[in-house]
């Protein structure tokens, strides 16, 4: 296992990759999913009601939202790793996060579904034969490779941890 090389995804996409600096990426989901769930932990049901600025969304829809990403990357990457080749369309975060309604969902309840998100994801890749980290798709008119959406997972989701602690508490 490598690092994907810059040429493996849309130019976007470093600002995720960038943030993960091991050559091993299962682990990296492993040790992360711990540190998510120690973290979300400490948000209390009010605080994850909370936006840092009108029209900006809440704790609990950016949470939503990291677990909508994690499941478009993890299905982006299976389709491409068992080898089916039609381009997969886009992904409009905002028409997602309203039809949601996290903020109508309990905060537990959207915890615990990252964490069964993640556990699916951790065993996808657990298991992936070796070849198919190398195997390559386009994702929203974007050639993206196996190897590439792991890393813009753990990316995306140490992206999300940043801000939440930065912007919101």
């Amino acid at each position: 296992m490598t690092r994907p090389q810059p040429t493996e995804a849309a130019e976007y996409y470093s600002r995720y990759i960038d943030l993960i600096s091991s050559d091993d990426i299962v682990p990296v989901f492993e040790n992360q999913m711990g540190e998510m769930l120690e973290f979300l932990g400490g948000i209390s049901e009010d605080q994850s009601l909370h936006s840092y600025a009108p029209g900006k969304w809440t704790i609990r829809e950016v949470l939503n939202h990291v677990n909508d990403g994690e499941r478009v990357f993890t299905g982006r990457a299976f389709w491409f790793a068992r080898g089916f080749t039609d381009p997969l369309p886009g992904f409009e975060q905002d028409i997602a996060v309203q039809a949601a309604k996290a903020n109508n969902t309990a905060w537990a309840d959207l915890v615990e579904e990252f964490k069964i998100v993640r556990l699916g994801t951790i065993s996808f890749f657990k298991s992936m034969p070796e070849e198919a980290w190398d195997r390559t798709g386009v994702a929203s008119d974007n050639p993206v490779s196996v190897r590439a959406l792991a890393y813009i997972i753990a990316g995306h989701v140490a992206h999300h941890i940043g801000v939440l602690r930065e912007k919101y508490l």
